[in-house]
């Protein structure tokens, strides 16, 4: 009778090579935490040792300017977020539709193909602010009945219709991604196509591009501030109204903190989730 794995016990020699590996793991973090902090300080230090640095602190670390311009910064944020949750479905939905419609092969949805084909293209290569400046201020010249003429409403749309097109093409190189055998082995199944794609390719394409999706969708969160290039009142046009205003532009620097706020939570989560699929392809 062979003994069970969980009886098995590592040799002396085992125990060795692991406290090596531990000891060798603590001394690449202490180096890695000693360069840090001489990199950090050696910064600091060539700061505030600059001859400018009583006026950069005047300008833009004022504590002062800091809450006066607080409500007004953090009012134009919920502007942002609001964008950001309202546009993040819509992208992830027309990235899926998007995806797959390029990835069909049946002969019916040649023009769709195309479509998807040009929407990618298109918007893929535009850039963002141009596209934004086309929907805020072209739509609403053309005076369309029905039509909004909203600009928080059309800077949310321009910012769906170019982080669709990245989205899709993310979502497709997902799809892309998925072994012929998982197909053939659905179809085996007497699966339709479109079965195959819903319960056997999207589920794991999107687990295969989460990362590379969550990365998108912090973009996507910067990105909200390009509406107020057309006057859309967020936070980083209250923040630039209030320093011109006042001549001091800390307001930026608090505008920028509640970006971070935001962003650095969903980077790290982005991290994590990327390194739990390595560990689990490579099953350890």
């Amino acid at each position: 009778m062979t003994a069970s794995t969980s009886d098995w016990t590592p040799s002396p020699r085992e125990l060795q090579r692991q406290a090596l590996r531990r000891a060798l793991a603590r001394r690449r973090r202490l180096l890695a935490l000693v360069i840090t902090v001489v990199a950090l300080a050696v910064l600091v230090l060539v700061t505030i040792t600059s001859p400018g640095w009583d006026r950069f602190q005047q300008t833009f670390l004022s504590w002062h300017h800091a809450k006066a311009a607080f409500p007004d910064v953090a009012k134009g944020f919920w502007t942002n977020i609001k964008m950001f949750v309202i546009a993040e479905p819509i992208i992830l939905a027309i990235g899926v539709l998007v995806a797959v419609t390029r990835n069909s092969v049946t002969p019916w949805l040649t023009p769709a193909r195309l479509l998807a084909v040009a929407y990618t293209d298109v918007f893929r290569g535009l850039p963002t602010l141009l596209v934004v400046f086309v929907a805020c201020l072209g739509i609403p010249a053309l005076n369309l009945t029905g039509v909004p003429t909203s600009l928080t409403v059309l800077g949310t749309v321009a910012l769906v219709l170019c982080y669709g097109a990245y989205v899709a093409e993310v979502i497709r190189s997902g799809i892309d991604s998925i072994h012929p055998s998982q197909i053939a082995s659905a179809e085996a199944l007497a699966l339709s196509r479109g079965q195959t794609t819903r319960y056997v390719v999207l589920p794991q394409a999107i687990r295969r591009v989460g990362p590379p999706l969550l990365n998108d969708f912090v973009s996507l969160q910067k990105d909200t501030s390009l509406v107020a290039s057309v006057g859309v009142a967020e936070t980083l046009l209250a923040a630039s109204d209030y320093g011109n205003y006042n001549f001091n532009y800390t307001p930026l620097l608090v505008s920028g903190l509640f970006f971070l706020a935001l962003t650095i939570p969903l980077a790290r989560l982005t991290d994590w989730l990327g390194h739990r699929a390595l560990v689990r392809e490579r099953g350890r």
